[in-house]
């Protein structure tokens, strides 16, 4: 009997071996069963990978998220805006426009002496200062009298002077330097130096300067400027029929009250300047580009 049971057994495991190496239709071999764990390994790794990826992205969430705004660099004196490409800022380098201006200076002294300047500045007239129609308030020129060849140094503090043909207006202080106090007026030429640096150390440094933009400010165009408010309010009718923007401005001077009638507002100094042109070939030869 237990020897009949010990053969029924193996032949149970013979079969069972069998059935394994040999599937019946619709069972699962043994090749099937490999194939299944090779499935089961496949899909372990992709679970590992989408894990590690969610991981990823669930940090960058909280980094960038949590960084807070970003910081944008400081505008550096002389130079254009800073700009951003991807994630990284660039600082452009200083500009690069010179300005250089050649025409008549001429000077006001004692008339105006206390008296407040376009900049809010009390004019002292023996400052070394000026007036100019466009730069910007506290550039640094350099003037050079072409006809003597004596050169000075003047801040800007002022607005004019307000007659074609004129580009610079001298406190009596440099005009005397330059030699133009008896004449009047002088050729002359001026290039913008800059604005003063800071961080100058004591009065004996020598003084350094930082390039601006000249070309980019609030600009308008005078036509005119009249001691009667009547004259001022004709030229103003006449230019509203073609041009755009024609306003008056009020200048209390040392004279009286003064009426300047203007034109157009712009952003951009040599967009002025070619409208200035169009005047002028209009037959508006006084029309002059000032600062607002």
């Amino acid at each position: 009997m237990r020897s009949a049971a010990r053969q029924s057994g193996r032949f149970a495991e013979r079969r069972y071996a069998d059935e394994l190496a040999r599937p019946a239709s619709g069972g699962l071999g043994l090749d099937h069963i490999a194939l299944r764990e090779d499935d089961l390994t496949a899909d372990r790794r992709l679970c590992k990978a989408l894990a590690r990826l969610c991981a990823g992205l669930v940090c960058a969430f909280f980094f960038f998220g949590c960084a807070g705004p970003e910081k944008r660099p400081p505008i550096r004196p002389g130079h254009p805006a800073p700009y951003k490409i991807g994630r990284t800022w660039y600082q452009p380098l200083k500009y690069a426009r010179g300005f250089r201006q050649t025409g008549l200076a001429s000077w006001y002294g004692k008339a105006f002496h206390g008296r407040k300047t376009s900049s809010g500045e009390a004019y002292n007239m023996h400052a070394m200062t000026a007036a100019h129609k466009t730069l910007p308030m506290g550039t640094y020129v350099k003037v050079r009298n072409l006809e003597n060849g004596k050169s000075v140094v003047v801040r800007i503090n002022d607005r004019g002077p307000f007659v074609r043909g004129r580009i610079i207006d001298l406190s009596y202080a440099a005009a005397k330097r330059l030699g133009l106090v008896g004449p009047g007026t002088a050729p002359v030429e001026i290039v913008a130096l800059g604005v003063a640096a800071k961080g100058r150390a004591g009065k004996t440094a020598k003084p350094s300067y930082v390039p601006v933009n000249y070309y980019v400010g609030e600009f308008t165009i005078q036509v005119g400027a009249f001691r009667q408010k009547e004259n001022a309010l004709k030229l103003k009718d006449r230019l509203a029929r073609v041009y755009k923007d024609v306003h008056i401005v009020e200048y209390p001077s040392h004279e009286g009250m003064f009426y300047r009638v203007r034109l157009a507002r712009f952003s951009n100094l040599d967009e002025a300047r070619r409208y200035e042109r169009r005047l002028e070939r209009d037959g508006f030869p006084e029309a002059i580009v000032v600062a607002r």
